[in-house]
């Protein structure tokens, strides 16, 4: 698996099956997996995971992407109000050219954390949209403040017309988990500004501090009650993320809430141009969501290996966010979800004034001589986003503990050095 070495036993099984049909026969195979086979198999034209699909995706694996939904939530979804990606990248920049509409010649402004993914900011700018960015409060462990978000807002209204607002929930680059109680603000806030959520909760499943939990933009919005429950949301969730790690076979779902009929049927029009996303994907995307359950052969297996993932995830993020924090000049929020930190950089003024002479940004130069200097790689926080004045990088919580460990440490001693020579 491209995230964590390996792929979790049931799910390659699952994939081996459908890729391969004929090992239906092998004795070697649990039933259970077989069964989930043959379910997705069925749903396949000619039984091949090889044919096209509907536009939208595998009926019966949409199904499940509800009935997990249901689950999640303890709410209903409508299984044709979900669509199938090739990834959740697919199904956001779909739903995001729903939006393009110039008027009176300003563009459609779509507001973005900063930091934020560099998907949203690219895909804006390649659909001629107006990013509307809006900073995350550090000093509240990156959390949202209503009041940031209504300067943004404000000040671009002299610019575009606004038109969403996008969460990453849990955060990436910055690994917070937002609270129930900033999730009812921001909803509040987008109903009064008449702003469409895209909720980005492929990392629902990385939560790893104990104080921290994860809720869907949906439910919560469900259970605000009138009149919020009628506001129009899209959330997406992918394969690529979580516990399972699959992201080259591109897998993932949006889920539309209240969108008006003729503005869903343009989207389900849409993404018939796209034909249809991988039929491996969508396969994995109902492994997902349709995982072994209790009294299933594969289930203990199933359950030790995730709890194993993601509990290693857990340690991981603990050691990274105390080890930064030990040292000089590197300050870092706790990792609460998703797989990253954003430690935020006190760099000498020589340094700054070095990266100046060089034309770079000064956490650009800092990343670069970490790389030359040690082969860490890092990505500087002007990629995402950052207060003018600041400096950070985004590093992975991915390695193995003991790779990790000697990461750490090759990063404190670098760090030190290069402290000592440009104050």
């Amino acid at each position: 698996c491209a995230l964590f070495l390996h792929a979790l036993l049931c799910l390659s099984q699952v994939l081996a099956l459908v890729s391969y049909p004929v090992l239906l026969d092998d004795p070697r195979f649990p039933t259970d997996a077989k069964a989930r086979a043959k379910d997705i198999l069925a749903g396949c034209r000619g039984g091949s995971v090889g044919s096209y699909t509907d536009s939208p995706g595998i009926e019966i694996i949409r199904r499940h992407v509800a009935q997990y939904i249901e689950r999640r939530d303890g709410i209903p979804s409508n299984w044709e109000n979900i669509i199938l990606s090739a990834g959740a990248s697919d199904a956001i920049k779909s739903v995001l050219k729903l939006l393009v509409n110039e008027v009176d010649g300003k563009k459609t402004g779509v507001m973005v954390p900063i930091p934020q993914y560099p998907l949203y900011s690219a895909t804006l700018a390649e659909f001629n949209m107006h990013q509307i960015g809006y900073y995350l409060d550090e000093s509240r462990a990156w959390g949202m403040d209503i009041a940031e978000l209504q300067r943004a807002l404000d000040e671009a209204k002299k610019h575009c017309i606004p038109r969403a607002i996008v969460v990453i929930n849990p955060g990436n680059p910055t690994g917070q988990v937002l609270s129930r109680t900033n999730i009812e603000e921001i909803i509040k806030f987008a109903h009064k500004e008449e702003l469409f959520i895209f909720a980005d909760e492929v990392y629902q499943d990385n939560v790893y501090d104990p104080n921290s939990k994860f809720h869907s933009f949906k439910k919560v919005l469900v259970e605000m009650g009138k009149p919020y429950h009628k506001m129009e949301l899209a959330s997406f969730m992918s394969c690529s993320k979580g516990y399972m790690g699959e992201c080259g076979l591109r897998g993932g779902y949006t889920e539309v809430v209240n969108l008006e009929p003729d503005v869903r049927a343009m989207l389900f029009k849409s993404i018939s141009a796209m034909l249809c996303p991988t039929v491996l994907g969508q396969s994995v995307m109902d492994l997902v969501v349709n995982p072994p359950m209790p009294g299933e052969p594969s289930y203990d297996q199933y359950v030790k290996e995730k709890k194993a993932v993601l509990h290693s995830l857990a340690e991981r993020a603990k050691m990274v966010a105390e080890t930064f924090n030990s040292i000089e000049g590197v300050s870092c929020n706790k990792v609460q979800g998703a797989m990253y930190a954003f430690p935020k950089l006190d760099l000498p003024k020589k340094a700054i004034e070095k990266a100046e002479s060089l034309g770079q940004c000064a956490d650009v130069f800092y990343a670069f001589q970490l790389l030359e200097n040690t082969g860490i790689c890092i990505v500087p926080g002007s990629g995402f986003g950052q207060q003018a004045g600041t400096f950070h990088f985004r590093t992975t919580i991915l390695p193995q503990p003991d790779k990790l460990k000697i990461m750490l440490n090759k990063f404190k001693e670098f760090h030190l050095k290069f402290l000592a020579e440009y104050k």
